[in-house]
């Protein structure tokens, strides 16, 4: 027998937990390395962290209003629906199904693989189980035009486990995020102080000398840093853009923290709780995310082999921790990931379906997925959810996937919190029992970062800039075509 309502059910702790939770995936692990090739700096590297962490915390206080007016399934499409029409609200509910949470599960699925595969190498990219040869290459290697790998296969069987799994009841949802939240919290802050007691050689001073001095290493002619390149100096607009697309990853890292809202109807005491819960998990996130960086610039030289920069595969944390424990540290990290990525995408996968769910109880959407199974959940909403995610773990390519998430997410907190300003003119009377904090000097502040910040990232990584807004655009139509199929 199916329900009709969500149960409230959760507490301040599981809220702040699937905050964080699902904020702390894979990136932290990775991206740094990318983000110290475009800036080419110590100072810099931090930077962009310090920038991303206050757009973060700005963003989800100013949520804190939005949350507390409408504490219900749905969260931000819901905010966008009240603050501007049905079709904004919509625009985002199909580009979050199209890309947003979907290619963010993806993408910490595929994570999931690729540092599994540090302790079963079975299951790595490597070991391709089918696909469509295009021809040997110079080193004689087989090269695809498409294929299957385990690491895929893998990204794709944990999806469906964690989609089966909150099927039967936010309880064992809520059990696995805090357990897994937990353990990466406290893994994370005794991997950032071991760094700092136990490192065999110290780059702090080395590291600092680079400062504020701007610099972007060289690319090549398929637009990829070359290891061996020359470092170019960069200022004025060349560094904005450079810091626009060195963002794309700390932005990734920092996302998923608005999922809390999706699950309002779920959440005990929400006029509350959502806005604290969002304060405090972004707060602890950002200081992570900061203190991790630093501890990075203390174990390892910037750049250079097996550097922050061009650490081995791409992961800067296992350079790290292989400088901090010698030959086991390659095995820590491996499994702190699997616990992080398994713990995001667990919060990712719980809260997305709330949003299609909430769609479909406006008409707007599959009319299944606004159906609760027995256990009070959207239990067809979910497996539309797992089916998208799936197919985008085909794609099996992290970056860009992370490219087209980034610009979409950006554009819409701008236009979400644009939203506050209207609907405090629109609806002076609808009770605040939040308000955006620093308002209106911060809400504008974020809006003109996220504003600056998606314009350069059309013009440095225009390609899946484009394909993303590509995406958002197609969901026009759709609306209508929704809008009409309703009046049958």
């Amino acid at each position: 027998m199916s329900q009709t309502e969500f149960k409230p059910t959760l507490g301040l702790l599981d809220a702040t937990m699937i905050v964080a939770g699902s904020m702390i995936g894979s990136g932290i692990f990775i991206v740094s390395a990318d983000i110290a090739r475009n800036v080419g700096s110590a100072g810099w590297l931090i930077a962009v962290w310090l920038i991303t962490g206050l757009m973060t915390i700005i963003a989800a206080v100013s949520y804190g209003e939005l949350s507390g007016m409408y504490p219900k399934a749905g969260g931000q499409y819901v905010y966008l629906k009240e603050a501007f029409n049905p079709l904004a609200g919509f625009l985002y509910g199909w580009s979050f199904f199209a890309v947003i949470q979907t290619a963010t599960i993806a993408a910490v699925g595929v994570a999931f693989s690729r540092f599994t595969a540090f302790l079963i190498p079975a299951v790595g990219e490597k070991n391709i189980l089918w696909g469509i040869e295009n021809g040997l290459n110079e080193a004689g290697v087989m090269q695809y035009s498409f294929s299957i790998s385990a690491a895929q296969l893998l990204a794709i069987l944990l999806i469906i486990i964690l989609t089966y799994t909150n099927t039967k009841g936010i309880q064992g949802g809520k059990i696995i995020q805090t357990t897994f939240t937990s353990a990466k919290l406290l893994s994370l802050f005794g991997l950032i102080i071991l760094g700092f007691l136990l490192a065999k050689e110290n780059f702090w001073a080395q590291n600092w000398e680079t400062g504020l001095q701007s610099a972007q290493l060289e690319k090549g002619a398929d637009g990829n840093f070359l290891q061996n390149g020359n470092w170019l100096p960069i200022s004025g607009t060349a560094l904005i853009g450079a810091i626009a697309a060195a963002m794309t990853g700390s932005i990734f890292s920092s996302d998923a923290w608005n999922n809390v809202t999706f699950i309002a109807g779920e959440i005990k005491n929400p006029k509350r709780n959502i806005g604290l819960s969002l304060f405090l998990g972004t707060s602890v996130v950002t200081i992570i995310y900061i203190t991790a960086n630093l501890m990075y610039l203390y174990v390892l030289p910037l750049t250079g082999t097996n550097s922050i920069a061009f650490p081995e595969g791409e992961r800067v944390a296992v350079a790290a921790s292989n400088s901090i424990f010698g030959t086991a540290g390659s095995i820590i990290i491996a499994v702190m990931i699997m616990i992080s990525t398994f713990g995001c995408n667990n919060g990712l996968i719980l809260a997305g379906a709330r949003v299609y769910y909430t769609m479909a109880k406006d008409g707007l959407f599959f009319k299944k997925t606004g159906e609760l199974n027995k256990n009070a959940v959207p239990e067809w909403a979910m497996w539309a959810q797992c089916i998208v995610a799936c197919l985008l773990c085909l794609s099996g390519r992290y970056g860009d996937l992370l490219d087209m998430v980034s610009f979409v997410v950006v554009l819409f907190y701008a236009l979400t919190i644009f939203g506050i300003f209207r609907l405090r003119k629109t609806k002076p009377q609808i009770d605040r029992p939040y308000k955006a904090f620093g308002y209106p000097i911060l809400p504008a502040f974020y809006i003109l970062l996220a504003v600056t910040f998606c314009v350069f990232l059309i013009l440095m990584k225009p390609k899946f800039a484009l394909i993303g807004l590509g995406i958002t655009l197609i969901g026009i139509p759709l609306y209508y075509i929704a809008v009409a199929s309703q009046k049958k």
